[in-house]
């Protein structure tokens, strides 16, 4: 029943996802008053996931070469906020507005895992 636990593999990427986009909202709240800086963001878990499902091509040899959207999808991207006068396109709103459902993220992935640990060791009488 529990061979392949896919299950945890993907709440711990969706953690370690939700780690990436909490540091880059981080750095942009740490360069709010930067000049010229522009504020960068990573797509959510699930457009991630969807992208990834969607290209749906693995480079199995060296040879090989990654399809364009999932390149696109693994880095962080400059976001399309409009720029104060200095050129910071940081705004600090929608920042804490973003880190709270990065957290939220977090949160969903834990629950996930938890909740699957709690079947395993029921499953085996613990």
């Amino acid at each position: 029943m529990y061979q392949n636990l896919d299950l945890f593999q993907t709440a711990d990427a969706m953690a370690r996802h939700a780690g990436s986009r909490q540091a880059v909202i981080a750095a942009n709240i740490a360069n709010a008053d930067t000049p010229g800086y522009q504020a960068r963001s990573i797509a959510s878990f699930s457009e991630s996931y969807r992208s990834d499902a969607a290209a749906a091509l693995r480079a199995t040899r060296p040879g090989h070469r990654q399809s364009d959207a999932h390149a696109a999808s693994v880095g962080a991207q400059t976001t399309e906020e409009e720029p104060s006068p200095n050129g910071n396109s940081v705004s600090l709103e929608m920042e804490m507005l973003n880190a709270v459902e990065i957290q939220r993220e977090h949160s969903r992935a834990l629950a996930i895992y938890k909740h699957a640990l709690g079947v395993i060791r029921t499953s085996l009488g613990r």
